[in-house]
């Protein structure tokens, strides 16, 4: 299976710490995994101007490809100004409005304060759903005060990703044998 962990800003370290630990979990509890960490910091990515997704070359071809490939996503991303960052809106402007179907995507939220507890449901299933993703129903809000100089310090953050981790799995592989069972019946 194709997992891909998107740490979705290009600034900050706590959303970069949380997807480097995602990651890391997914890819030595699941060994036969392909796990593929894509820090948007660390690419040149161009701003979406329309054209059909599969024309863009360079670090943003890298980037969409990965992310139309996966099987599973799982985005980790700060809130600005009570939305997604508008670098992980553009990778998104960058992808067909389909460009997530049989896509299982699951939410890692890194905020300032609670009040921004629900910027998750209201802000970023929409799109992820718009774009035919199947998305995780319960994602995991991380507050500032989890993280401190580049390490996760409030055990139950791990507790709630590790869940996260398993129940993103179960609900791909599900959708996997329902997509095969449909394929089944057309019998070519």
């Amino acid at each position: 299976m194709k997992i891909v962990v998107l740490a979705g800003s290009v600034a900050g370290t706590k959303t970069r710490t949380v997807a480097g630990y995602t990651a890391t979990t997914l890819a030595e509890s699941n060994p036969d995994h392909e796990v593929t960490l894509l820090d948007l910091a660390e690419f040149d990515v161009v701003h979406a101007d329309g054209r059909n997704s599969l024309d863009y070359t360079g670090d943003t071809a890298t980037v969409v490809r990965a992310i139309m490939d996966a099987e599973v996503l799982i985005v980790a991303s700060p809130v600005y100004q009570a939305s997604m960052p508008g670098v992980l809106k553009n990778v998104l402007d960058l992808l067909p409005s389909d460009g997530l179907r049989d896509t299982v995507v699951s939410l890692i939220v890194t905020a300032g304060s609670v009040r921004h507890s629900l910027v998750p449901e209201m802000q970023f299933k929409p799109v992820f759903s718009y774009l035919r993703a199947h998305v995780v129903e319960n994602s995991v809000f991380i507050e500032d005060k989890d993280i401190h100089r580049g390490e996760i310090i409030d055990d139950d953050v791990y507790l709630r990703i590790q869940r996260l981790i398993e129940d993103t799995l179960t609900l791909s592989e599900v959708h996997a044998e329902v997509r095969a069972r449909k394929d089944a019946e057309y019998g070519f």
